[in-house]
């Protein structure tokens, strides 16, 4: 599933994936965290000047894939060309299972998108704890990808605010050091689109506000991601930060698939309702190809795969951007 497929023609914009090193738990000391913050981190174990992807975990039946064990699809191949990645363990993770009462429970919202923040004023102390990475990272190249509450997480970090339902102000979290984004199945827009049960027991997703969304993002949504436990809207839900926020954005829309996007999650997980190899290829490579270009101006990566995916004679999916 990790790798490509020669129909998507992606040896076209990709360079030849390299060995991967990954080490976790990586323990960063977080006081006033209710426990320290665990990461994994992946990257090729050759290269220098490695570009750094924050990795924000969904919420999910499995108990490991929302946490640093999931997202192996994804991970490896960003890291096997060339990202170095980075995944917390969310307090929202139930393979923490913290105390329901715990100030934040249950999806810990803003302490998700802090863990990020986190994590970068650390990178030398990740540097240390990994000898192999000593020096290889490149920390003016940062992009965040998040898939569901993950993306709703790497959205706050991009530049979406929200209204905080214990103190009705308003909330910026975002993260000047990150220059790109990824929302992978993300939440959209509050009010009248959400269904009773989220709006009455996840306040915090009745108020967000993309308009301020200024970094550069690529929106992946797939078409027949209904989410009805979380929407009324449809699948057109997920395509509302691509459309309510300002550009340069980009939407991806992946034809026929559901909430997992074809089981970019894990490996032969349970949850993937619409499991689909060439599906997590195309992401896979779309994802690398956007935060290429985006992190190295003037790469064509990003062009050379929407040219592959449009020149398939059965099309995954289609780009538009603004």
């Amino acid at each position: 599933m990790s790798e490509p497929t020669s129909t998507y023609a992606a040896h076209i914009f990709t360079p030849p994936p390299a060995p991967v090193l990954s080490v976790a738990p990586v323990v960063l000391p977080a006081p006033g965290r209710p426990v320290d913050l665990e990461v994994r981190v992946s990257a090729p174990v050759t290269g220098t000047g490695l570009p750094v992807i924050l990795l924000s975990h969904g919420q999910g039946h499995s108990n490991h894939l929302s946490s640093l064990n999931g997202y192996a699809p994804l991970v490896n191949y960003w890291a096997a060309h060339g990202f170095a990645v980075i995944q917390p363990t969310h307090l929202s993770s139930t393979t923490l299972s913290l105390d329901p009462t715990t100030p934040g429970a249950p999806m810990y919202w803003r302490s998700r998108a802090e863990d990020m923040t986190r994590i970068l004023d650390e990178l030398d102390a990740i540097e240390a704890a990994v000898p192999q990475l000593g020096g290889r990272l490149d920390r003016g190249r940062v992009a965040v990808a998040g898939h569901s509450m993950g993306g709703h997480t790497a959205g706050l970090l991009l530049g979406a605010r929200l209204t905080d339902p214990d103190g009705g102000r308003e909330v910026n979290l975002a993260e000047p050091r990150i220059r790109a984004g990824v929302l992978l199945a993300a939440p959209g827009r509050g009010g009248d689109a959400l269904t009773g049960y989220v709006a009455e027991n996840f306040a915090f997703l009745r108020t967000p506000d993309f308009s301020r969304m200024a970094t550069p993002t690529l929106v992946v949504a797939g078409d027949k991601d209904a989410s009805a436990h979380l929407t009324v809207n449809g699948p057109g839900w997920h395509t509302d930060p691509y459309a309510l926020a300002p550009a340069p954005k980009s939407l991806l829309t992946l034809f026929d698939a559901e909430h997992g996007l074809g089981g970019i999650s894990g490996y032969d997980v349970a949850e993937t309702t619409d499991e689909n190899p060439e599906r997590v290829s195309a992401v896979q490579q779309l994802t690398w190809a956007y935060l290429r270009s985006e992190l190295y101006p003037g790469d064509p990566a990003w062009e050379l795969a929407q040219d592959a995916l449009a020149a398939k004679g059965d099309p995954l999916g289609r780009v538009e951007s603004k």
